[in-house]
């Protein structure tokens, strides 16, 4: 393996999605494209994404960290799916973050469902960046 694919392999491989019927994405193109500039491979799924094709997409692309963006209050209903497709997927290790309009009260039971962290509005994209790097488990 060359200096190159050395540097590749290294690099956090992260899927963006957008569950649910939500059809507003700036904020989450918005943290793809700072994903990118602090040097991590980003995979951008779209909108209404289901809970299944989110964790098939984090199957088939090999990531490290699946990011939600959820701004339609379904969250409850929506993130506990797509845990549990994760975890049916094998991807256990995978870190798996939210950003959105998330009520205080909501994020201990998103983390109690496996969520490592939730990042509100007004969240620096910098903040985001050094929490994946401090917390992805990489193979």
């Amino acid at each position: 393996m060359n200096d190159n694919q050395s540097k590749i392999k290294n690099k956090i491989r992260v899927l963006v999605a957008k569950p649910g019927l939500d059809g507003h994405d700036r904020g989450a193109k918005v943290v793809a494209q700072a994903l990118r500039d602090g040097g991590m491979e980003v995979i951008y799924t779209g909108i209404r994404q289901t809970p299944d094709m989110i964790a098939e997409a984090a199957l088939q692309e090999d990531v490290d960290v699946v990011g939600l963006s959820i701004l339609s209050g379904a969250h409850l209903t929506l993130i506990p799916k797509i845990m549990a497709r994760l975890q049916d997927n094998g991807l256990t290790d995978v870190l798996v973050v939210v950003g959105g309009i998330i009520p205080p009260e909501d994020i201990p039971i998103l983390q109690q469902a496996g969520v490592s962290a939730v990042f509100g509005p007004g969240t620096s994209t910098q903040d985001i960046i050094k929490f994946i790097q401090d917390n992805v488990k990489q193979s």
